[in-house]
């Protein structure tokens, strides 16, 4: 919830200082109070480390940055439904089971739906779903993909939350530039930091400390399907706050999606369960 309300927040921001300055707020707000709270330790750290940390905060400045670009061309739930292909992909590739197939078909035919490329009941799609948009929200995904690598990656390698910190700080400074020149002296309107900070707060620092709490009482898969819902509660907040309101054939599309991400997740679930449950070993949490 806090995460697809925080992008509404920031659609509405992108009438001020475009998406590029809404990025560059998320991650430099977001940044300097992971770093404060967190401070991590800098020194001592291999260059495998720093290279993971590095990667981890490319990817994320790169997600957050064609995320907006998205939405600054198409409605929120259209594109957060775009973007967790992503993710979904993953799943399939690492599963490798063939049942993934159905998965992946549902998700395509979501797609498929989405887009208008079906005849007679995607017509309303064409007009509304900017090509680019999607493309910039598909593209978002992939980079989704890379940050649930190397997030995991950067957890084994640095203690706490201090990885995450670092990398915050490394996706802040790769977008400033972007953000400086489409905004330039509207990023120091009061209004704007105070309506930036709020974003930074509701999708970045917020959700992932509550993410970190979740992962430490819920099983992983669980966590995963809840996260799997995402395109909805994106369709909600973009009702909501923003009043896009989606057809019937948007509606199923996004369901298609939904029911592909938990259908992937819930078959990865099930192939791990079976050595688990001979060998109850601690749960992970946030190291998956």
């Amino acid at each position: 919830m806090s995460v697809q309300f925080g992008a509404a927040v920031a659609v509405l921001l992108m009438d001020r200082v475009g998406p590029t300055g809404v990025v560059t707020l998320r991650l430099v707000l977001a940044a300097l109070v992971m770093l404060a709270v967190c401070r991590p330790r800098l020194r001592g750290h291999s260059r495998a480390d720093w290279g993971t940390v590095i990667a981890f905060g490319v990817a994320m400045g790169g997600m957050n940055i064609l995320f907006y670009q998205a939405v600054d061309r198409i409605p929120l739930g259209p594109a957060v439904t775009l973007e967790v292909l992503g993710p979904l992909a993953l799943s399939v590739i690492v599963s490798r089971r063939l049942v993934n197939l159905v998965w992946a078909g549902l998700a395509l035919a979501g797609v498929f739906l989405l887009s208008g490329m079906v005849p007679g009941l995607g017509g309303d799609g064409v007009e509304r779903l900017d090509p680019v948009g999607a493309a910039y929200a598909l593209a978002a995904g992939a980079m989704w993909a890379a940050y649930i690598v190397f997030s995991a990656r950067t957890g084994r390698r640095f203690p706490q939350a201090d990885g995450l910190a670092m990398a915050f700080g490394v996706a802040a400074v790769l977008s400033l530039p972007f953000g400086i020149a489409g905004s330039g002296a509207q990023l120091a309107d009061p209004v704007v930091i105070g309506l930036g900070l709020a974003v930074a707060l509701m999708s970045s620092v917020l959700p992932y400390t509550l993410e970190l709490l979740a992962l430490r009482r819920l099983p992983a898969s669980t966590f995963a399907v809840m996260m799997s819902l995402e395109p909805a509660v994106a369709c909600l907040a973009g009702f909501l706050v923003l009043r896009q309101a989606l057809s019937v054939t948007d509606a199923l599309a996004i369901a298609l999606v939904i029911a592909a991400s938990v259908g992937a997740v819930r078959t990865q679930a099930g192939r791990r369960a079976k050595p688990e449950k001979a060998a109850r070993p601690a749960p992970s949490g946030a190291g998956e």
